[in-house]
């Protein structure tokens, strides 16, 4: 079976669709993370275009009676959202006091992750000309970047973004980051100058990056978007909020 989506114009028996819908809507309430059309399929004992059609099915469904929340196909796999037109409702009754989000030093971290994965702890400094090592943590910690093996020259830790960064963003895969700027230099031209200006010696010798001034302590954690910030909350993801209640 394959796990790749099945054309939009291939149908499935109508009666099997339909069949699969409660069960689909359930598996997907219960899920807590996006499931994948054949994680879906294996669990249904289903055909994956079957199971595929059901989904495109329902998400369209959602979107043309006007639901509350929406079905996005995100990060590899399937996953209830809430609309983002309802967002401040959610946030008073719901999520107050609860919902964080990344400091902006952390985002910007975040950023350069992203566009020059994989990458240094001591290359992320010399980017944003602060030592990072507690903004890494706090990344490291909330499971948006994960250690991606060493550089073959330095044998340093490099870093990259993982599956929870794209959720959280709400893209489908790094293909849907936004171009840079044209004013900005491309990632071989800034990863060129980088190696000139931010040599980074052999590993377990001091860097460049050590002599960089830390991070101020608040933007090292995440800030509280409505509060004081909460051990273990996990952020908002951009363009809705994930789903809580059962529709």
């Amino acid at each position: 079976m394959s796990e790749h989506p099945a054309a939009e114009g291939q149908t499935v028996h109508p009666d099997l669709v339909g069949e699969l819908s409660g069960p689909v809507e359930a598996l997907l309430l219960m899920a807590d993370e996006p499931m994948s059309t054949l994680t879906l399929a294996q669990a249904l004992q289903a055909p994956v275009e079957a199971v595929e059609q059901t989904c495109r099915e329902l998400r369209d469904f959602y979107d043309r009676t006007g639901r509350g929340f929406e079905l996005r196909h995100l990060a590899g796999g399937w996953r209830y959202w809430t609309r983002e037109e309802h967002a401040e409702v959610i946030s008073r009754a719901v999520l107050e006091g609860q919902q964080s989000r990344l400091s902006q030093a952390a985002l910007e971290t975040l950023a350069v992750v992203a566009y020059l994965q994989p990458i240094s702890r001591a290359r992320i400094s010399a980017v944003r000309g602060v030592n990072v090592d507690g903004v890494v943590r706090t990344l490291l910690a909330r499971e948006m970047i994960e250690e991606a093996g060493q550089d073959p020259v330095t044998g340093a830790v490099v870093f990259r973004t993982t599956d929870t960064f794209c959720e959280r963003i709400g893209l489908e895969s790094l293909d849907q980051l936004p171009d840079l700027a044209p004013h900005l230099p491309d990632a071989s031209t800034l990863e060129a100058e980088l190696g000139q200006l931010a040599a980074v010696p052999p590993a377990g010798t001091t860097t460049d990056a050590d002599q960089l001034p830390d991070e101020p302590l608040a933007d090292e954690t995440l800030d509280d978007e409505m509060g004081a910030p909460r051990r273990g909350d996990p952020p908002a993801p951009a363009g809705g909020t994930e789903e809580g209640a059962r529709p």
